[in-house]
């Protein structure tokens, strides 16, 4: 009886036991896969995902597919030549290419997508700004850094305590240092001190640049206007506008509604200057006002093909985008072209293709010899890059001039 009594505690003694190994083995394996979860994304093998959020189609695929043009010259151009160096060993990118549409929520579900499914180690996008926010929680939870060639409003890459997104960065300048560009060129290139203000309220990027443009402008603010995506007829807006003797129309948006108001401001015979941000950059804003109305027409932008003549950097994308897709290289393309190199080299510099390394790689970017000039990512996220205006004449790009 005791024998068996012994025994019997023997046995539960050593199941307990064994139970709790295993219960140990699960919380350790637990920790494990935590770990390796709150790690971000590795590449594996010989290649190295790059995630790629843009605007293929809808409103801004324009601007998404001059993107998409960019982005695949320069992986073109890396994998030719042996792949990213990552700690001694090429590797090669593979690029995962999806539509947003323009859409803010099919955004955040492609930012998951590439994240979480594709395994990603960092993403080039968003063209707009309302679509790259959207993205922001999925990116960050991944641990994902995000690079937008072009989204420029400046609480874009911040949080609401003023720091940066800690996932989130961009290539290109922000809205009140662009709105603050357009104002010094009215003021002390045109000479204008009458000007009218004519803005997209349905984005950040309209409505952002704007309120920076008036609180920068020296001049007089004679009539502010605004107009939503989409919007066709603008010829009483234009004519009030031109009842106040206006020296120049300041007029930040994108190219489809832009094109649409030179258009219609030319046929009522209001031809003072009509200065705007650089979502006018795409040729179909000609083909939309007609090449005979597109002149006395200025925009900011950070790629301007008479600036770019004096860079080294520039002169070879510009040749090399020629050859290959039978056109003048565009500041879309331009912008891509040069956050694929940023990727590469925030690889490079970290010497790993770990989403969270070339997150910290990207913040230590300094004087960035890229295409649209030199780049340095600051504190915020931010790119600080040169800047020009570029003008039109009869559609034809006739001039530019350097802002400092």
């Amino acid at each position: 009886m005791k024998v068996g009594i012994t025994m019997k505690k023997s046995m539960i003694k050593k199941v307990t036991g064994i139970a709790t190994i295993l219960a140990s083995a699960a919380i350790f394996a637990g920790c494990s896969t935590a770990k390796t979860a709150s790690s971000g994304n590795d590449a594996t093998g010989n290649t190295i995902k790059i995630g790629v959020n843009l605007e293929l189609s809808g409103a801004a695929g324009g601007y998404g597919n001059q993107m998409k043009q960019g982005v695949e010259m320069a992986t073109s151009e890396i994998n030719k030549n042996g792949g990213v160096n990552v700690n001694g060993k090429k590797k090669k990118i593979k690029l995962i290419i999806k539509d947003n549409k323009t859409s803010t929520s099919t955004s955040a579900s492609v930012a998951a997508q590439l994240a979480n499914n594709d395994k990603v180690s960092a993403i080039i996008g968003t063209a707009t700004t309302n679509a790259g926010t959207a993205a922001i929680p999925n990116e960050t939870k991944a641990k994902v850094p995000a690079l937008s060639p072009s989204a420029t409003d400046p609480d874009y890459t911040l949080q609401k305590n003023g720091k940066a997104q800690p996932y989130v960065f961009r290539a290109c300048y922000q809205n009140n240092f662009q709105g603050g560009t357009g104002a010094k060129f009215i003021y002390n290139n045109l000479k204008g001190r009458r000007v009218a203000v004519l803005a997209d309220n349905s984005t950040d990027y309209g409505t952002g640049l704007a309120k920076a443009f008036k609180q920068q402008f020296k001049g007089k603010i004679v009539a502010t206007q605004y107009f939503t995506a989409g919007d066709k007829d603008f010829n009483a807006i234009l004519t009030s506008f031109k009842n106040k003797k206006i020296d120049a129309i300041y007029a930040p948006g994108y190219y489809s509604e832009i094109g649409l108001i030179i258009k219609q401001a030319r046929q009522m015979g209001l031809n003072v200057p009509i200065v705007g941000s650089d979502g006018m950059a795409d040729a179909k804003l000609v083909q939309i006002a007609g090449a005979k109305n597109a002149s006395k027409i200025y925009y900011t932008t950070p790629f301007s093909q008479t600036v770019a003549e004096k860079n080294p950097t520039a002169v070879k994308f510009m040749k090399a985008y020629k050859a290959r897709y039978h056109t003048e290289a565009p500041t879309f393309s331009a912008l891509a072209y040069d956050s694929t190199y940023m990727i590469k080299d925030a690889i490079e510099s970290e010497k790993s293709a770990n989403s969270v390394k070339i997150t910290k790689g990207l913040t230590k970017i300094k004087n960035f010899d890229g295409v649209t000039g030199k780049i340095t990512i600051d504190k915020k996220h931010d790119a600080s890059k040169p800047i020009a205006v570029e003008q039109l004449t009869n559609g034809k790009v006739s001039g530019s001039t350097s802002i400092k």
